[in-house]
C-alpha cells in the first residue's frame, strides 16, 4: 500500500499528475484543491495518497493535505458515493466548509457541489454529522507549494477540463459564454464561475 510519496512533478493537467519518485512516475488522480497548490514542473512535492484496487482498475489518487484524503475516504463510506463524488466534493468546497455543511444539514449549500442531488446530501448528512468536526484537522500545506491562482477565467477553464472537456474546448467555452439572464457570481452569490458558465452553455 503506497501511503505517501514525495518526488518530483513531471506532469500536471487535471484530473491527472505525473509525480517523479527516484526516476519511477506514479500517475495520480487528484481534486482541484490539489491543483491549485501544486508546484511548478520540476519541483519537489510531497502527497498524501489513496491505493484503489478493483476487478478492472487500480487506481491512485493524490491530496497536498493529510485532511483532504481523510475526507476524501470518509465521502466514500457513504452508501453511492464513490471516487467521482469524493473529488468533486474537494474541487467545489474547502474541508473546513464541507464540514460546516454536514454539521449545519445544509441541503442546498450541499447540491451546490456537482454530481451531488437532494437524497445523496442527506444521506451525507446523517452518515458523516457525528464525523464531521474531525475533517478539518491536520495537513499542513508542504514545502514548495505554490500559490492558488488568482484568475478566475483560469479557474473556470480548469476545472471545466476536469469536468471532462476535451483540453482545446475549455477556453473557448468560457470566453465565448453568451450572457445569461441571470447574473453570474458575485460576492452575495458565491457560487464558482466555471458551474455558472457550465449550467449556462
Amino acid at each position: 500500500m503506497i501511503g505517501r510519496l514525495r518526488g518530483i512533478v513531471a506532469y500536471k493537467a487535471p484530473p491527472w499528475l505525473v509525480v517523479d519518485v527516484n526516476g519511477v512516475g506514479y500517475e495520480l488522480e487528484a481534486p482541484m484543491s490539489t491543483f491549485y497548490d501544486l508546484p511548478e514542473l520540476g519541483r519537489e512535492v510531497t502527497l498524501y495518497t489513496h491505493y484503489s484496487q478493483k476487478e478492472d482498475s487500480v487506481s491512485l489518487y493524490g491530496f497536498l493535505r493529510e485532511g483532504e484524503r481523510r475526507l476524501f475516504r470518509d465521502v466514500q463510506k457513504v452508501s453511492g458515493i464513490g471516487a467521482k463524488i469524493a473529488l468533486a466534493v474537494l474541487s467545489g468546497v474547502t474541508v473546513e466548509e464541507f464540514a460546516r455543511m454536514v454539521q449545519a444539514g445544509d441541503i442546498t449549500a450541499l447540491t451546490r457541489i456537482p454530481g451531488i442531488g437532494k437524497k445523496t446530501a442527506e444521506r451525507m448528512v446523517l452518515e458523516l454529522r457525528d464525523r464531521a468536526a474531525q475533517f478539518g484537522a491536520g495537513g499542513a500545506l508542504p514545502t514548495g507549494s505554490g500559490p492558488a491562482p488568482a484568475d478566475p477565467l483560469s479557474d473556470a477553464t480548469v476545472a471545466l477540463q476536469q469536468l471532462g472537456y476535451k483540453p482545446a474546448s475549455p477556453q473557448g467555452r468560457v470566453t465565448a459564454s453568451p450572457q445569461p439572464d441571470t447574473a453570474p457570481p458575485t460576492t452575495e452569490r458565491p457560487e464558482p464561475l466555471w458551474l455558472w458558465l457550465l449550467l449556462w452553455n
